[in-house]
């Protein structure tokens, strides 16, 4: 099987740098134009079915992908975005200064980091991993598209390569960043890593 795996598109949280998690931000005006670019690119590639997080954004995003191939978004509950309690809402700034010790926690061993309200990197790794073996029961050698979040698609490729959670931000995914994995029984393969192309034409990068 092979995932291609994308970051919903920009909303306007993610413009002025808020913590969105929960929260059910719709993309904005950037962001749809973002999406309509990834559309493009990907209705070049054969989808045997468009996955994404139950939430607005990566819907959305999802949506535009699946458009061009006549496929119906589904959706999982295993691929949505980390619950960042108390910060949800707040920018980094605000983080910084409510949440000081929380935030360098953050920053500097995010498996270990702990706030009112948040939810773990274990957790989501554990319904990520649920997530991701129950597509690749059901799409032995299809490919399918995967519309998820920043903190949860990083997690799908740390796991999926076999490395910790410490290595959180050694991978940077953007808005609607494509990485592509291959699954096989005994390896796995990354393609691609938080591939852009299809935004190098616009001014919407």
């Amino acid at each position: 099987m092979r995932i291609l795996l994308l970051r919903h598109a920009e909303t306007e949280w993610n413009r002025e740098r808020r913590f969105q998690g929960r929260r059910d931000i719709p993309l904005s005006a950037a962001g749809r134009e973002q999406a309509r670019a990834a559309a493009r690119l990907l209705a070049a590639t054969p989808l045997a079915a468009v996955w994404s997080s139950p939430l607005a954004r990566a819907r959305e995003t999802a949506a535009l992908i699946a458009a061009p191939q006549t496929l119906a978004v589904q959706e999982s509950e295993a691929f949505t975005e980390m619950a960042f309690g108390d910060w949800e809402g707040l920018t980094r700034d605000e983080v910084r200064a409510r949440f000081p010790d929380a935030h360098s926690a953050w920053a500097e061993s995010p498996h270990e980091a702990r706030w009112p309200g948040a939810e773990s990197l274990v957790a989501v790794r554990t319904r990520a991993r649920a997530g991701l073996e129950a597509l690749r029961a059901a799409h032995q050698g299809q490919t399918v598209c995967l519309v998820s979040h920043g903190i949860t698609s990083r997690v799908l490729i740390l796991e999926a390569l076999g490395l910790a959670l410490d290595r959180l931000w050694s991978l940077q995914v953007s808005s609607t960043g494509i990485s592509e994995l291959e699954f096989r029984d005994d390896w796995t393969t990354l393609h691609r890593m938080n591939s852009l192309i299809h935004l190098a034409d616009t001014a919407i990068a």
